[in-house]
């Protein structure tokens, strides 16, 4: 689905649904379906070419036609869910068939009538709908749409970067720093040089706005290479070739290229030849702005002679696969906030010593808003340098940052600079991050959260059948990174996002086009409204962040997100809000909430979030009604697994299921599209086995623990293993014991194949099933042992995707032996821990982990006496990338200072003789 056809997308495949043979619909009726569901085809082919035109590049009368089609096209949803509801009827599999049974024999009739009533509106329905889509069609053609949207584009306005190429004296500050850093990166060697010096690239990353343009025209002007040929020349979004290829050609020798040279009779192909003869044998500086493709890149570095003649190249981009590709990357960091003080005080007063103390706090505010990207901080200083007079319209600017600046030319040229990035992305990715328009300024999105929310909501459409949604929608997240439109605020353990920002700005835009399309209707803290559109009253998604329930129609609602504690006196008026996909109280304080019984009647539910709510009643037994629902987060709350027990049977599309410690709970092993389970408490044989229905799992994470008596199960471990066998789709998996005890997971596990992440807490031993045969994706490995052998080690180092390793000792047993990495072990390691042995680091040959980053490990003191430190053979020399390392100092009461300072200053001495002095911590 996405943002222009809304539901339109899934409405043929629906359509079909209701043709089936157990629906028994009247052959009149299945015959309109037909024709409905080809009429519907081509009304989303003609909706997805709108998708692609910018709002001002449309008639106002083709805006409202794509309006009125995908609003129609949610009724149309809705309705077609509410019948299939009616007729599906509730769970045909409970716990107790018996009383099933005796239930259907009493109630026969009655379901009987119900589904025929239901089949009687379908019918009805479908005709009112055939009759509203012939409307929309005669306006189409009335709107003759399809010339419209094929029309080029009038003349474009002057390209906003340009300004970037010429910038004023004052828009360079804090530009030092960077430049000096980027020339470095282009000149490094340079000073030996030798014949065949390899051509050097360097290419900028960084978000639209950031200064890159400014940054390398900075780098071009400055830097003296003794190259007779430069050039710089921007790419765009939509390049031509041709002519990018022929630009290059005029700026290294516009003296020949203007006069007398005809590039008509050139083609692409044509152009590189001609490109690489005239560089073959000169030096050049070239510099490729704004380069938005890997194909592009990839024809201009091919007409880029690699003449061996030290010439270099710089690229500018906002995407980071480009930058890859480039090599060499510069990740464009924001201005510091000393720096960024100093470009907007400059800009309006001179200097910050000139501002009026009471423009301080709001000018910090501003700041804060404009994150340290220069144009962020050019232009709102533009806008306040002839009001610096007013502190009541800066109060208004500050305001308006995050939620749109009218028609000021100034904020419309960042405007356009970040509508270039939103207007390149495809349709599904428009609709994703315009959703994200749902969350309040600052927030920390959590990436499971945001993914799991678009599943719920349709975003996110099945592709390749070895992909399950949640993995296509995590491909929609770093595609979004990617691109530079959401930033990362927060790292998992093992290197992978946990949660994402959203700068003000371009939340400032996607607020602003989410409004045009009636998209999110947000309630501001200070009852400010960010309302649909006039032509519009139907409210489908809701962002609340004020502190009272808001006076507007919401039974079309579809989803709704809650930003404050203070309003659930009037929670249960949701109850009317039949339709609705997504609730998401996550973090609301629910903890004087009476009861949750109108969940029940919610019927459409997918995703129902009460995490870190404090909800301290019962879990009413209707939420086992929700036949749609995939996502239940009950994380944080405390929940009895008895009604729990109750609910769960029936919620069959269940994907996504977080509880907190949670004893797992009856029925579970009828939930087989479960993907993502968390955290649940497994205390017998009999509860392990169950796991093993679960054979679509690709995140689990399992505590297992001694049953309610305080008796450990000494067959639990071996059910486990057997249930892990079968989950041949794991990826993530956290298994975890209670402090007391030690699991044996010693057994037969061969189909984990697709395993990338495994933490385990603990176990007696390295457990066979961790082998380099069977592990080939293992990525990040965390586990703590009673005992650790040399030979675990030598298994470990062959793990050949292992970047994160943590390995523990727990327990009393002396491990006597010093143990070697060997040349060829942990290949790929850049992260590694040992704790808890008891004898100091194992020492490093030559090869062994030449990817190493960060090292961390204990030393037992007790071990040594003065003169006596035996860590010289450590060999840390030999680990080429150290940048890094944390020593826990174990220290017995007998330990003398004088063996601590030894062995501190020694190790101080190894980091210091490295090549790249590494930084140490030392922990007591």
């Amino acid at each position: 689905m996405d943002l222009v056809t809304g539901a339109l997308g899934k409405l043929p495949s629906k359509l079909l649904v209701l043709l089936r043979d157990e629906y028994k619909l009247q052959t009149g009726v299945k015959d309109q379906i037909r024709r409905l569901t080809r009429e519907l085809e081509s009304i989303h082919a003609t909706l997805r070419k709108v998708a692609q035109a910018p709002p001002d590049q449309l008639d106002e009368q083709v805006r409202l036609w794509a309006r009125d089609v995908r609003e129609a096209s949610y009724d149309m949803e809705d309705i077609i869910d509410t019948f299939l509801i009616r007729v599906d009827g509730p769970p045909k599999e409970p716990a107790d068939e018996a009383m099933f049974k005796s239930l259907m024999k009493k109630m026969g009739k009655l379901f009987s009538l119900s589904k025929s009533k239901a089949r009687h509106k379908i019918a009805g329905a479908i005709d009112v709908l055939s009759k509203q889509l012939e409307e929309v069609e005669k306006l189409r053609g009335r709107y003759t749409i399809d010339d419209i949207v094929h029309k080029p584009a009038a003349m474009t306005s002057i390209d906003p970067r340009l300004s970037a190429l010429y910038p004023k004296a004052s828009q360079l500050v804090g530009i030092d720093e960077q430049r000096d850093k980027l020339i470095q990166m282009l000149t490094e060697g340079d000073h030996d040089m030798q014949p065949n010096q390899e051509t050097k690239i360097v290419s900028v990353v960084g978000v639209g706005g950031l200064g890159k343009t400014t940054l390398v025209k900075a780098v071009y002007d400055k830097l003296n290479l003794n190259a007779p040929c430069k050039a710089f020349v921007p790419v765009g979004q939509n390049p031509d070739l041709k002519k990018v290829l022929k630009d290059i050609l005029i700026a290294l020798d516009k003296e020949s290229y203007m006069k007398g040279f005809d590039f008509n009779i050139l083609d692409e192909r044509q152009l590189i030849d001609e490109l690489r003869e005239f560089l073959k044998d000169k030096r050049y500086f070239i510099v490729i702005d704004d380069v938005w493709d890997i194909e592009s890149w990839k024809i201009i570095r091919n007409a880029l002679d690699d003449n061996s003649l030290g010439s270099k190249i710089v690229i500018t981009t906002r995407k980071h696969d480009v930058a890859d590709e480039a090599g060499c990357s510069y990740k464009l960091k924001p201005l510091t906030h000393k720096i960024s003080k100093i470009l907007f005080y400059g800009r309006i007063f001179g200097s910050e010593s000139e501002c009026p103390a009471h423009f301080s706090e709001v000018s910090e505010k501003i700041l804060k808003k404009c994150g340290g990207v220069p144009l962020a901080i050019v232009t709102t200083s533009s806008l306040l340098a002839n009001k610096s007079g007013n502190i009541k319209v800066w109060n208004e600017v500050c305001d308006s940052i995050g939620s749109g600046l009218g028609s000021n030319h100034n904020m419309e040229i960042m405007r356009k600079i970040l509508s270039l990035s939103y207007y390149d992305l495809p349709s599904h990715l428009k609709t994703c991050l315009l959703y994200i328009s749902i969350f309040p300024e600052d927030y920390e999105i959590e990436k499971k959260r945001l993914i799991w929310r678009w599943i719920a909501e349709d975003f996110v459409q099945h592709g390749e059948v070895t992909q399950s949604l949640y993995e296509l929608g995590e491909s929609y997240f770093n595609e979004l990174l990617n691109r530079s439109l959401i930033q990362v605020a927060d790292m998992l353990v093992d290197g992978t996002p946990r949660s994402c920002r959203v700068h003000d700005m371009v939340l400032e835009l996607i607020c602003s086009l989410s409004r045009q399309e009636n998209f999110v209707t947000t309630v501001l803290g200070d009852s400010r409204q960010r309302t649909p559109p006039s032509g519009s009253k139907k409210v489908r998604r809701l962002s609340l962040q004020n502190t009272a329930w808001p006076t507007m129609e919401i039974s079309k609602l579809r989803s709704i997100a809650i930003f404050s504690s203070a309003i659930f006196s009037s929670m249960t008026s949701l109850s009317c809000c039949h339709l609705l996909r997504v609730l998401d109280l996550q973090g609301c304080n629910l903890k004087n909430l009476p009861s949750l019984r109108f969940v029940g009647k919610l019927f459409h539910l997918r995703y129902l979030s009460l995490a870190y709510t404090d909800y301290g009643g019962e879990l009413p037994a209707e939420i086992g009604k929700l036949q749609f629902l995939q996502t239940l987060d009950l994380f944080w709350i405390k929940i009895d697994e008895r009604p729990l027990s109750n609910i769960i049977a029936g919620l069959r599309q269940m994907i996504c299921l977080r509880v907190a410690l949670t004893r797992l709970p009856n029925g579970l092993r009828c939930l087989t599209s479960l993907e993502h389970l968390r955290e649940v408490i497994v205390d017998s044989a009999c509860m392990a086995e169950e796991l093993g229905h679960l054979t679509q799992l690709r995140m689990l994470y399992v505590q297992l623990r001694k049953d309610k008596d305080g008796r450990w199960d000494e067959s639990l471990c071996t059910g486990f293993l057997r249930s892990l066998a079968k989950l041949h789709k794991i990826q993530k998996l956290l298994v975890v014991t209670s402090s007391d005890v030690a699991a044996d997971l010693e057994g037969s596990v061969e189909s984990l194949g697709n395993l990338s992440y495994l933490h385990i807490n603990k176990t007696t031993s390295l457990p066979t099933w961790i082998s380099p045969a069977s592990l080939l994706l293992l990525s990040y490995l965390r586990i703590t042992m009673v005992q650790v052998r040399t030979a675990d080690i030598r298994v470990l180092g062959m793990l050949q995707a292992l970047r994160y390793l943590h390995v523990e000792v727990s327990g009393d047993i002396q491990v006597l032996e010093r143990f070697i990495v060997s040349h060829d072990a942990f290949p790929c390691a850049i992260k590694c821990s040992f704790f808890g042995f008891s004898m100091t680091p194992s020492a490093f040959q030559p090869g062994a982990m030449p990817r190493l980053e960060e090292f961390k490990f204990s030393i037992r003191l007790k071990d040594f006496t003065a003169g006596k430190f035996i860590g010289d053979d450590l060999a840390l020399g030999h680990l080429p990338s150290l940048q890094s390392m944390r020593v826990d100092l174990l220290r017995e009461q007998d330990v003398s200072e004088e063996v601590v300072v030894e062995v501190e200053e020694k190790l101080k001495h190894k980091a210091d003789v490295h090549r790249n002095h590494p930084y140490i911590d030392f922990r007591k």
